[in-house]
């Protein structure tokens, strides 16, 4: 039986209770922002109105390892201020979280989307002289790849090599290819050739990386094939891990985060502070 790509791809078709879901984030995103008054909202690493950080410090901030989250939209929807809630537990667990926006297709492409939130790192590392986790999920899981594979020293001398050593792939589409042909492509624009340019699946890795990939269990069939071979195609390029969350759709597969002692948030936590060991 032949694969229904369209459908594959069409997370919103395939959890049809998705607004009722983003309800109850936008929610929870509200209400951490309010109970948050030492958050420092809206600082902006570059010229657009999308290019911007929620940054929502740590206790001991000071001394706070950090992580950057990437929100999804396939490169072209939703906003960074939905997402806030994902800094609680991280911020209970000690770490600086920072929510992350970037300038949407087709207004712009996936490669500057991917070139705007390498700036949004360097940008951190000037602030706060420290390496960090990068973690993201669907279009932000992609550019939590890109950011892992990425040599910072090469766009700014003053920057670590390895600005992002780990991160964490949430739902990532690793290989854009097989979107070319869907109707998502209308507002990416890829061509066969630039949608395996911006895959970092086929990205040469410096040495000495770490991404774990995660997926919903109740995801499709090809968003679990696109983590998996991002695990496996890493693995001799990189310490990579592989992890399916059991009933887990497209949009729930981040509700661990919203628990401080679930093995998502600790992770990633754990990771935090290997980042800023480095």
């Amino acid at each position: 039986m032949a694969i229904d790509y369209e459908k594959e791809y069409d997370n919103r078709g395939l959890v049809p209770n998705f607004p009722e879901l983003f309800a109850k984030r936008d929610a929870a995103s509200n209400a951490y922002r309010a109970a948050s008054p030492q958050a420092e909202l809206g600082i902006k690493y570059g010229p657009s109105p999308r290019q911007y950080i929620d940054l929502f410090p740590a206790k001991d901030d000071a001394n706070a390892p950090l992580a950057l989250f990437i929100h999804g939209g396939y490169w072209k929807y939703q906003e960074p201020v939905t997402f806030s809630h994902l800094a609680t537990s991280l911020n209970t667990l000690g770490v600086a979280t920072g929510i992350v926006g970037y300038d949407l297709c087709p207004a712009v492409t996936i490669a500057t989307i991917i070139d705007e939130i390498r700036a949004a790192c360097l940008f951190m590392w000037k602030r706060r002289q420290q390496r960090m986790v990068v973690f993201g999920h669907s279009a932000g899981g992609h550019l939590t790849a890109c950011m892992v594979a990425t040599d910072f020293r090469t766009l700014d001398p003053s920057a670590p090599s390895d600005l992002v050593p780990v991160g964490y792939a949430l739902s990532a589409v690793s290989d854009l290819q097989p979107l070319v042909d869907l109707s998502v492509n209308a507002d990416l624009r890829l061509d066969a050739a630039e949608a395996k340019r911006v895959s970092p699946l086929f990205w040469p890795v410096p040495p000495g990386r770490v991404l774990d990939v995660v997926v919903g269990g109740a995801e499709s069939s090809e968003f679990r094939r696109q983590s998996r071979i991002l695990a496996d195609g890493w693995q001799d390029k990189a310490k990579t891990r592989y992890e399916e969350i059991p009933g887990a759709n497209h949009f729930t597969v981040t509700d661990p985060l919203d628990d401080v002692n679930s093995a998502m948030s600790k992770r990633i936590a754990e990771l935090a502070k290997q980042a800023k060991a480095m």
